[in-house]
């Protein structure tokens, strides 16, 4: 019995000290848990981190946009103020008789320079793509003798600067007779090794092997299981491949430059390249050069604006399962 009450009491005076312990108030020195509704701020060495990354990519956006914010101000300029100002400096706006002159000089030659530009880069670049993506499924998707010693071939493409191959292309195209002709242009830009490889990157990724066999179990031909459904799972890596080749068709200078002799087949770059050959002699080209680079610069703008939607989904189609 009497042991019985010593461990009762020995509970008790347990339990009182606990409830004087949290009754106790903490001490406002000591106590270094944040106030509600307060959050506790970063510590500096990550703040400084955060400030020199935020430094180096404003630097960055402050030398890629330079020289387009320069190209729009001066393409504003008439030719008395684009040798009187500095650069980034305003003068009287003539954008529009800018534009007018440069539409209508020359009868109009600009306008076929541009529209040029677009036969070589859209139509083009959409042959191109639809045979890379066509040849990346089949790299993936169907087994044949030498198809990875091919596939290294043709990653070795890669590796091959385009300037190194002019001379051979051109060679080739004046024997099939094609120099000084849009298929100059045109065939050369339908060859895209990368496109190849990023094309079966893409079929690895988004293109399921078993819906496949649903396909041909269901009495689907191959021609007709790429056509409606592989080629749909591929449009990111189509829009992808698109992009890539239409930056590369529309700023091929050099290729041009090698095929092409009658101005009327110009692309807008070897356009401009030849006005710009003449300002020494000629400064009034100058402004026709400006503004019309600012023109070339559009459609780039607009293709990325426009498609990147397309592309930046299958960055991330795979990425939840």
């Amino acid at each position: 019995m009497t042991t019985l009450t010593r461990s009762t009491r020995s509970t008790r005076s347990t339990r009182s000290t606990r409830s004087t312990r949290s009754a106790r108030p903490s001490d406002p020195t000591t106590d270094t848990r944040p106030e509600p509704g307060t959050r506790r701020r970063p510590p500096a060495n990550v703040l400084l981190s955060k400030g020199v990354v935020n430094g180096l990519l404003l630097l960055a956006a402050c030398y890629t946009l330079m020289p387009v914010s320069w190209l729009l101000i001066a393409a504003t300029k008439n030719h008395r103020d684009l040798f009187a100002t500095s650069g980034f400096a305003l003068g009287d706006f003539n954008l529009l008789p800018n534009l007018h002159r440069l539409f209508t000089f020359n009868d109009g030659i600009y306008l076929r320079w541009f529209g040029n530009s677009v036969l070589y880069s859209v139509v083009g670049s959409a042959a191109s793509s639809l045979l890379c993506v066509a040849t990346g499924y089949a790299f993936d998707k169907y087994d044949f003798k030498g198809k990875e010693k091919l596939f290294a071939l043709v990653l070795g493409g890669v590796l091959v600067p385009s300037t190194v191959i002019q001379l051979p292309m051109y060679l080739l195209a004046t024997k099939a007779g094609v120099v000084n002709t849009y298929w100059a242009l045109l065939l050369p830009a339908m060859v895209n090794p990368f496109g190849v490889y990023l094309a079966r990157v893409f079929s690895e990724g988004y293109v399921p092997d078993e819906v496949l066999e649903a396909a041909r179990v269901d009495g689907a031909g191959e021609l007709r299981t790429f056509a409606r459904i592989g080629l749909p799972m591929l449009a990111p890596g189509f829009m992808t491949i698109f992009l890539f080749s239409f930056t590369a068709s529309w700023n091929n200078f050099f290729g041009a430059l090698v095929m092409l002799d009658d101005d009327h087949l110009y692309p807008v770059n070897l356009g401009l390249f030849m006005w710009n050959s003449v300002t020494q002699q000629q400064p009034e080209y100058y402004a026709l050069v400006i503004t019309g680079s600012l023109v070339a610069v559009l459609p780039l703008i607009a293709a990325f604006v426009c498609l990147q939607r397309f592309w930046r989904s299958g960055l991330t189609a795979g990425a939840v399962k």
